[in-house]
C-alpha cells in the first residue's frame, strides 16, 4: 500500500527526485573537463561585425588558438589581428579559473530549449571574470549560451550551435552580443577598418549594441600548434 501511495505521489508531482538529477558541480566538473581536452585549434572563419553605427563587410581568415589564452586572427590577405586587453572569443577564456563557486539555478527555457543554469563565481576576488552564468545541454554537456560579467569590459553573452566538433565543446558558430560602451574591438579589426570597411557610417547611438558572427569550419584539433604562431605582429 505504502509503495501505491508513493508511485501515485511520484507521477502526480511530475518531478524527478533530486537523488537522481545530477549535482551542479558534478556537471561543471564534466564541462570544464570537456572544454579542457581542447589545448590547441587551428580553424576556417567567417566573421560577421554588426554593429549600428558602422558597416563592415564579411571577414574571412583563419584563427589560431592555444590554451590557455593565445589567439590570433588572420584575414585572407595577411592582416594579423591579435586582440589585447580584450576578452578572448573562447569559452575556456570566458569560465573562471581557479576555485569556484558553483550555484545551481535549476532549469530555464532559452529559445525553446530547456537548459540547466549555474551561476559561476571566482573565489579570487582579482579574477578578471566577476561572474559567468551557463546555460547547458545536460545531456550532451555543452553551453548553449553564457553572460560573463567581467571587470574591464562590461558583460559578453554568447549564443554556441555545435554540429561536427560537438566532442570538443567547439561550436560550428558563435554569436556575442555586445553593449560597446563597455567593450573595445580588438585593434586589428579597428586598424583594418578605414581600408575597406562601408565608409558610410552613422553617429554611435547611446546604445552601441553590436554582434559579432563567427562561423567556424575545418578544425585541426590538438597538433602542437608552436607558440611562434602567435608572435607576429600586426601588419
Amino acid at each position: 500500500m505504502m509503495r501505491n501511495i508513493f508511485l501515485i505521489c511520484f507521477f502526480l508531482l511530475g518531478t524527478v527526485p533530486p537523488a537522481f538529477a545530477i549535482q551542479a558541480d558534478a556537471l561543471y566538473d564534466q564541462l570544464n573537463k570537456k572544454v579542457l581536452t581542447v589545448k590547441d585549434y587551428t580553424a576556417q572563419v567567417k566573421l560577421k561585425i554588426d554593429v549600428n553605427y558602422m558597416r563592415v563587410p564579411q571577414l574571412n581568415g583563419t584563427m589560431f588558438f592555444k590554451s590557455p589564452n593565445k589567439m590570433r586572427l588572420e584575414r585572407k590577405g595577411g592582416l594579423s589581428i591579435l586582440p589585447k586587453k580584450n576578452i578572448n572569443l573562447t569559452l575556456s577564456n570566458l569560465i573562471p579559473t581557479g576555485k569556484v563557486a558553483v550555484l545551481d539555478q535549476g532549469t530555464a527555457l532559452y529559445n525553446g530549449r530547456k537548459l540547466r543554469v549555474l551561476k559561476i563565481v571566482p573565489d579570487d576576488d582579482q579574477n578578471q571574470i566577476i561572474l559567468t552564468k551557463l546555460w547547458i545541454d545536460e545531456d550532451a554537456v555543452l553551453v548553449i549560451h553564457l553572460e560573463t560579467t567581467t571587470r574591464n569590459d562590461g558583460t559578453i553573452m554568447m549564443d554556441m550551435e555545435y554540429n561536427n566538433y560537438a566532442s570538443y565543446a567547439l561550436p560550428d558558430k558563435v554569436k556575442i552580443l555586445l553593449d560597446l560602451k563597455d567593450y573595445k574591438l580588438p585593434k586589428g579589426i579597428t586598424f583594418d577598418y578605414d581600408e575597406w570597411a562601408d565608409t558610410k557610417t552613422t553617429k554611435p547611438s547611446k546604445s552601441q549594441k553590436g554582434t559579432i558572427e563567427i562561423f567556424y569550419s575545418n578544425y585541426t584539433i590538438n597538433k602542437g600548434l608552436s607558440d611562434l604562431v602567435f608572435n607576429k605582429t600586426n601588419d
